[in-house]
């Protein structure tokens, strides 16, 4: 089935995603919405965020995707199941996928989970841990200031592994094997990150293990695409075109992306 692959975010985290996507599944066509303007979420009521949740969804429905991925674990923890209901297509989220990868990685059962603000207050990770292996003990750690370096393009930045060190500092002396990265703009920031936690602790991007779940979806839905041509994905922002565009040429190593702006 050759619809595109809708992809939300609050920004440009969700690129993650895409890069994963790209890689594992060339010839899916995909069509992104990163809502730049509100972002970030994770400081937002939850109301707001499954609002503006809806809002990109429909958006992405009148385009004509065969699929929904919420690669936003603010909006996944608040929308998923509003989204659901609302839209026939198949909704994919970024929680579940990460906490499986993370039970699974981790030996001790001992798991930090480093989010927004909306997400660590959500607790959803911490429930979807607990249901998998209801032995694990979790750390959850809201990272209100990773987003912002991202959206703003420092992540490579000296000044990102200040605030990332300073940061995940709070987790001094707690003692785990695995940290999720729980939100999809953490991986831009993923060498930071390493170096500030200890060498024996396993790294978990949500994005890797949603690109699973995606395939077996679209697997099981008999709406894989079979074709052999690969599209190049279209890009929508309801924040500053430029911007967004050097973020995309930088992480996905697309040498003039389709960027659109987009007015929700």
């Amino acid at each position: 089935m050759e619809g595109p692959i809708g992809i939300i975010d609050s920004g440009v985290g969700g690129l993650t995603v895409v890069k994963e996507l790209r890689n594992k599944l060339p010839n899916e066509s995909i069509i992104y919405i990163g809502d730049d303007k509100r972002c970030p979420y994770g400081p937002r009521p939850a109301e707001e965020v499954r609002q503006f949740t809806i809002e990109m969804a429909s958006a992405l429905s009148k385009m004509g995707i065969k699929m929904l991925v919420i690669a936003c674990n603010t909006a996944t923890a608040v929308a998923l199941d509003d989204i659901r209901e609302l839209f026939n297509f198949p909704v994919v989220g970024v929680i579940v996928p990460g906490a499986r990868a993370a039970v699974t990685a981790s030996t001790t059962g001992k798991i930090a989970v480093l989010g927004t603000l909306g997400t660590i207050k959500s607790g959803a990770y911490s429930m979807e841990i607990a249901q998998q292996s209801p032995s694990a003990t979790v750390f959850p750690l809201a990272c209100p200031e990773f987003v912002p370096l991202v959206e703003s393009g420092q992540y490579k930045s000296d000044y990102a592994s200040t605030i990332v060190d300073r940061t995940l500092s709070n987790l001094a002396g707690k003692d785990f094997d695995a940290a999720i990265l729980g939100c999809t703009h953490y991986p831009l920031l993923e060498d930071h990150i390493k170096k500030s936690l200890p060498a024996n602790v396993k790294v978990i991007s949500s994005a890797v293990e949603t690109v699973h779940d995606i395939e077996r979806e679209l697997k099981e839905r008999n709406i894989l695409n079979e074709s052999k041509q690969s599209v190049e994905p279209i890009f929508y922002t309801t924040g500053l075109r430029t911007a967004f565009h050097e973020i995309v040429c930088d992480w996905l190593f697309i040498e003039n992306p389709d960027v659109r702006h987009l007015t929700l």
